[in-house]
């Protein structure tokens, strides 16, 4: 059977996702092989002392992202979308998105960028004895209480991003236990109750007259199936009016669950990092850790399972500057560099420096940064006098920067926690120079790391590979899925630690952490 005709015949799976600069569609056939692709991009703005998205820019953004995969189709496969196996939807986690009894959004999205919920997340990390980041959607829901913010006298219900585009799609309001888990705390399958029983006394207590069951979406797991994209839903995704009803939806995830599921990392002992405008490390845990940390967060996979979850709020901006400065003096200098040539030329030759790597140190906070306890981002960047400045350790230095606070959260882990891993896998914009920050990164964490050929497809290409689980898994667990179906004769690329490149990073570190008095002395 050709392309075209699976496409026809509906044996096809769409996984879309909402990333922080890009909404990217991924369509898969039934060998569960990317075939398609659309893609937006977009930025979040800062207002009134939020980062958000409007509505226009989520809806407008969703439905371009959708018409270019229907064009790369169309150009591909001289054939129309009319239908396909199932849909699947992701998007950054956490956040906030306040609505009334009417579905009315009640004040704009609040993303998992915002770092405006410390006295909320300070408050019911204690009261739970459980890590409750800034960004989790129940810290803003309680800081805007603690706030008296006049939305909450209207509030209905919350949801994420993600949760709130699959409703737009089908009505219900669901989402994964792998997004419920950045939501609020999970105990076997469920929002735990002790916590919950804990958090509707502080409602009460505060005059709000909601309980936690009431403004929370309902969980699923991988695999379950119910929702169907509705007519209102088809015509909400495609603008022709091409696109039939009544297609599967699986329950919609963050870009935690599809980034563990693009880089088959479901199982017990498994890890990944995505790196991109951020950067999260997910490794999935044999047994609970023995206490909690206010740098750990604690999550579940798609099918439920303890995930120990270090995301920092910087990753690539800074860096992405620097190269964008860089390729702004080559055009003004009348030798145009094309963009990924000028990332090849400076990540590579920031991996032959040897001056000076040790003692010039760069933080790459655009924003805060909860992990090392920086309220706000002011990038900066110090060396000793002596220190020779070359051009290739000073990008040697944003590049260690870009994974500096995911190893303060890794070093929990590992040296306090004892944490067993067998790897990770790597995925995501950091690592499109082959060996240069994936080197980085098993230098840092002195481990094997792993990039697959399918790296690139990134978060969306996971999302179809759920939604194809929910039509195909039939009784398998998601990592047998996985294993035997989609990755049993994927090639993959690994690189190991190297000694001298392990203790240039650990010095990389010492400095950045004596340095970081300064980073929170500029942020007040």
């Amino acid at each position: 059977m050709t392309i075209a005709e699976k496409i026809n015949q509906g044996k096809t799976y769409l996984g879309i996702e909402l990333g922080s600069t890009r909404i990217k569609a991924s369509l898969i056939d039934d060998t569960f092989v990317p075939i398609a692709s659309g893609s937006h991009c977009w930025e979040n703005k800062f207002e009134n002392g939020f980062w958000t998205y409007s509505l226009e820019e989520i809806h407008k953004g969703v439905r371009c992202c959708y018409a270019d995969l229907v064009n790369d189709v169309t150009q591909k496969y001289g054939v129309n979308i009319t239908t396909v196996g199932a849909i699947g939807i992701s998007a950054m986690m956490h956040g906030y998105m306040a609505f009334d009894e009417d579905n009315n959004l009640l004040t704009p999205f609040r993303t998992w960028r915002n770092t405006t919920t410390a006295q909320a997340a300070n408050e019911l990390t204690e009261l739970f004895g459980f890590n409750i980041p800034q960004r989790w959607s129940i810290a803003h829901l309680y800081q805007a209480i603690l706030n008296e913010e006049q939305h909450i006298s209207s509030l209905s219900y919350i949801n994420t991003l993600a949760g709130y585009i699959h409703y737009l799609l089908t009505g219900r309001k669901e989402v994964g236990i792998g997004e419920a888990s950045g939501m609020f705390p999970i105990k076997n399958g469920k929002y735990d109750q002790a916590c919950e029983s804990l958090i509707n006394q502080k409602f009460e207590e505060k005059g709000f007259d909601k309980k936690l069951c009431d403004v929370l979406p309902k969980i699923c797991t991988a695999g379950e199936s119910g929702a169907v994209l509705t007519e209102q839903g088809a015509a909400f995704l495609d603008r022709s009016g091409s696109l039939k009803s009544g297609i599967p939806l699986c329950a919609p995830e963050g870009d935690a669950g599809t980034g563990m599921v693009a880089t088959n990392s479901v199982r017990a002992e498994t890890g990944n990092v995505s790196a991109g405008t951020s950067v999260f490390s997910m490794l999935v845990l044999d047994k609970p850790l023995q206490n909690y940390y206010t740098e750990i967060d604690m999550v579940t996979t798609p099918d439920g399972l303890p995930v120990a979850m270090v995301h920092c709020n910087n990753c690539c901006g800074e860096l992405d500057a620097w190269v964008d400065m860089f390729g702004e003096f080559a055009e003004i200098s009348g030798n145009p560099i094309e963009r990924s040539q000028l990332y090849q030329l400076l990540y590579t030759n920031a991996m032959k420096s040897t001056a000076g790597n040790d003692e010039l140190v760069a933080y790459n906070y655009i924003s805060g940064e909860p992990v090392a306890d920086v309220a706000s981002g002011r990038p900066m960047y110090f060396r000793s006098g002596e220190c020779k400045l070359s051009l290739g350790s000073f990008f040697r230095a944003q590049l260690y920067s870009s994974v500096a606070a995911l190893k303060i959260g890794m070093e929990i882990l590992f040296d306090k926690e004892n944490v067993l891993v067998q790897g990770f896998t790597a995925h995501g914009g950091l690592f499109k120079v082959k060996d240069v920050a994936q080197q980085i990164l098993a230098d840092a964490f002195n481990t094997t790391v792993k990039t697959m050929q399918t790296a690139g497809e990134g978060g969306a290409w996971g999302m179809a590979l759920l939604a194809a689980y929910m039509i195909n898994g039939k009784g398998m667990s998601l990592a047998d899925f996985l294993d035997n179906s989609v990755f049993s004769q994927m090639q993959t690329y690994e690189l190991s630690p190297d000694a001298k490149g392990s203790a240039d990073f650990n010095n990389f570190m010492l400095n950045y952490k004596n340095g970081l008095k300064a980073q929170r002395l500029t942020s007040e």
